[in-house]
């Protein structure tokens, strides 16, 4: 799959966010957006999930392209639990399935926590939740808006292993302010 982004802008009154950003993106690649706050990388990934309209511009190649997020509030079911705001994302409802997401969320949490309410969770916790919905969705492109953000090293450390593990040949895009992560990640930087 390849992406195509032609002279994309965006402009919020007087304000330019995005201007004439042109990237050519292709599967199989972890991509980090950089850029200080209020340089565009959260209304990129708006357009590109379609919950905001470019001023001007194309996109070539997304059509067709299913795509999964992590958005910067995490957007989980609070009275839900982890398991079940994974499963609730994935075709079928077996028992199979439930096992599947317990054991993916074990990698990242701890088992007393799996099947507690998502609004019991701490920060941190959430993000975790949100980053396995987000890879276990069945996907091309998965958008991760400082998915991060909450993480000591070490957690942050396995969950980047965890996303590159997850993420082999699907296009990832992740916004940070940490270029240490864009060097965890081996991703190709991007600074807009």
């Amino acid at each position: 799959m390849e992406l195509k982004v032609n002279g994309l802008s965006k402009a919020f009154g007087n304000l330019n966010v995005l201007n004439q950003v042109n990237l050519s993106l292709h599967s199989g690649r972890i991509y980090c957006l950089m850029g200080p706050s209020g340089s565009g990388k959260t209304t990129f990934f708006q357009i590109l999930l379609g919950l905001e309209q470019a001023d001007s511009g194309t996109l070539e190649g997304l059509h067709g392209i299913r795509t999964s997020a992590v958005f910067q509030e995490d957007r989980l079911c609070e009275a839900f639990s982890p398991v079940d705001n994974i499963t609730m994302v994935l075709p079928g409802r077996s028992s199979r399935i439930r096992q599947w997401a317990h054991e993916e969320l074990l990698r990242l949490l701890p088992e007393e926590s799996l099947t507690r309410p998502v609004s019991t969770l701490s920060g941190g916790m959430k993000r975790r939740v949100a980053i396995v919905r987000a890879v276990a969705v069945p996907s091309d492109m998965v958008l991760m808006d400082e998915p991060f953000t909450g993480l000591d090293e070490d957690t942050k450390r396995n969950v980047i292993q965890y996303v590159k593990e997850k993420s082999v040949n699907k296009l990832v895009m992740i916004s940070t302010h940490q270029e240490e992560d864009a060097a965890l990640l081996h991703g190709t930087l991007i600074k807009l």
